[in-house]
C-alpha cells in the first residue's frame, strides 16, 4: 500500500476575478464588438469567481518573448514550488511533527508550462537541505493529467520499496504560456480557465516511520489505472511556435467524459468489484465546469460527491497537473470514518485518463 500522509500548496501572490480577466482581454484581442458580445460569454460560464497568476495584471498587455517566459518560468516555478513543499512538510493539519527533507527519497516534478534543463527539481535541491542521493523523475507533457499520474508512479515506486518515501510536486504556471496575438478561439477559451499554482503531495509506503505521524485518517492508493485514446493528439496539448506555447483544447473533450472515460471508469470499478454508488467522493481533475457535469450524468452521481472539484475550480480555476492536488487537499481537511473510498481522476493530452482508487484508513 501507498499511504498519502500530507499536501500543500503554492498559491501565487496576484489575484484577478473573473470580471477583471474578461475585460482584459476584451480590449487585448481584436474581436468585433458582435464578435465578443458571441464568444465573451465563455468568461461568465465557466464557474470560476477568481484565478491567482505569478505576474502582475498588466504584464499581459505587452508581448513577451518565449526566451523571457521561459526564465520567468524557471523562476517562478521553482518559488512556489518551493513555497509548496515548505507547506506540504510542515503542515500540523496532516502530520504531528514536520517531516525533515532529509526524509524524501524520491521527488517527482509535474510541468507542461515551461522548459528546464536541468530539471527544476535540481534547482529544488540546491534551495533546501534534501540529501544528494535523492532519486529524481521529472514528467513533461502530461498536461492536466500529470498530477494524478505522478502519484501513479509514487505508488508504483513505493509498492517496490515500502520504506521509502515520495514529493510529488505539480507546478503550472498557465499564464506564461499566454498569446497575445493568438486570437484562435482556443486561446479565448483557455484565457477563460487556465491559472497558476503549485501543489505537492508527499507519500510513504506502508513500512516507512513516517506512516504513524499522520495527525488523522488520510487515503492510502490501494489501485491504479490508465488509459491513452489512440489518434486523439488532436484533442488536449500545444503547438509549439517561435512565439512560445499554444493552447490546443478541443470543445469535443466533455463529449469524451460520457465516452471514453465512462468506458475507463466503468472498467476500473468492475475490477476492483465496486459500484459508482458506494463512492464516497469523486477528487476529480476540474477541467471546467462541462467536464464536472459530464462527470455526474455519466455516473448518475450528486454534485456533492464532487464539490471540492467546483470549489477548487471556483476560486483558482485549471491550473493544470497541479490542480487535483489542491482538490486532494480539501478533502483531505474533511473528517472520514474511515473505510471510505474515493476516485482520483484527471484527464491529459494524449488523450489520456488516470484513475486512483483511494482508501480512507487509520
Amino acid at each position: 500500500m501507498t499511504y498519502i500522509c500530507s499536501a500543500g500548496v503554492g498559491v501565487p501572490d496576484y489575484e484577478m476575478n473573473q470580471q477583471e480577466i474578461k475585460e482584459l482581454v476584451g480590449g487585448l484581442f481584436p474581436y468585433t464588438e458582435k464578435q465578443l458580445e458571441r464568444l465573451l460569454p465563455v468568461f461568465d460560464h465557466a464557474a470560476i469567481a477568481k484565478r491567482q497568476f505569478v505576474v502582475p495584471k498588466d504584464w499581459f498587455l505587452h508581448q513577451h518573448s518565449f526566451q523571457e517566459k521561459n526564465k520567468l518560468y524557471q523562476t517562478l516555478a521553482t518559488r512556489y514550488a518551493l513555497r509548496a513543499i515548505d507547506h506540504c512538510l510542515t503542515n500540523r493539519q496532516f502530520a504531528k511533527q514536520d517531516i525533515p527533507y532529509q526524509a524524501i527519497d524520491m521527488i517527482i516534478f509535474v510541468s507542461s508550462t515551461g522548459i528546464a534543463t536541468p530539471s527544476l527539481d535540481a534547482h529544488l535541491m540546491n534551495e533546501r537541505p534534501f540529501r544528494e542521493d535523492v532519486e529524481r523523475m521529472p514528467l513533461w507533457g502530461l498536461g492536466c493529467a500529470g498530477g494524478a499520474i505522478g502519484l501513479s508512479r509514487a505508488a508504483d515506486f513505493l509498492t517496490a520499496h515500502p520504506k521509502k518515501t515520495v514529493l510529488v510536486i505539480g507546478a503550472e504556471l498557465c499564464s506564461l504560456t499566454f498569446q497575445k496575438d493568438d486570437h484562435k478561439k482556443s486561446n479565448l477559451v483557455g484565457t477563460a480557465l487556465f491559472s497558476d499554482g503549485v501543489g505537492a503531495v508527499f507519500l510513504c509506503g506502508e513500512q516507512s516511520k513516517y506512516c504513524s505521524n499522520r495527525t488523522k485518517i488520510l487515503p492510502r492508493i490501494t489501485r491504479k489505472g490508465t488509459f491513452t485514446k489512440k489518434d486523439s493528439l488532436s484533442i488536449m496539448g500545444w503547438d509549439i511556435t517561435n512565439n512560445g506555447m499554444e493552447v490546443i483544447f478541443s470543445k469535443s473533450i466533455p463529449n469524451l467524459v460520457k465516452t471514453l472515460w465512462k468506458d475507463h471508469i466503468e472498467s476500473f470499478l468492475s475490477g476492483a468489484g465496486l459500484e459508482e454508488q458506494k463512492i464516497h467522493s469523486f477528487i476529480a481533475h476540474p477541467g471546467g465546469k462541462k467536464v464536472l457535469q459530464a462527470m455526474e450524468e455519466t455516473l448518475h452521481i450528486p454534485t456533492e460527491k464532487l464539490i471540492h472539484s467546483y470549489n477548487v475550480l471556483r476560486d483558482h480555476g485549471n491550473m493544470s497537473s497541479g490542480t487535483v492536488f489542491y482538490v486532494l487537499y480539501e478533502w483531505m481537511k474533511e473528517v472520514f470514518q474511515g473505510k471510505e473510498q474515493s476516485i482520483l481522476s484527471a484527464l491529459g493530452p494524449g488523450f489520456s485518463s488516470e484513475l486512483l482508487l483511494l482508501e480512507w484508513n487509520e
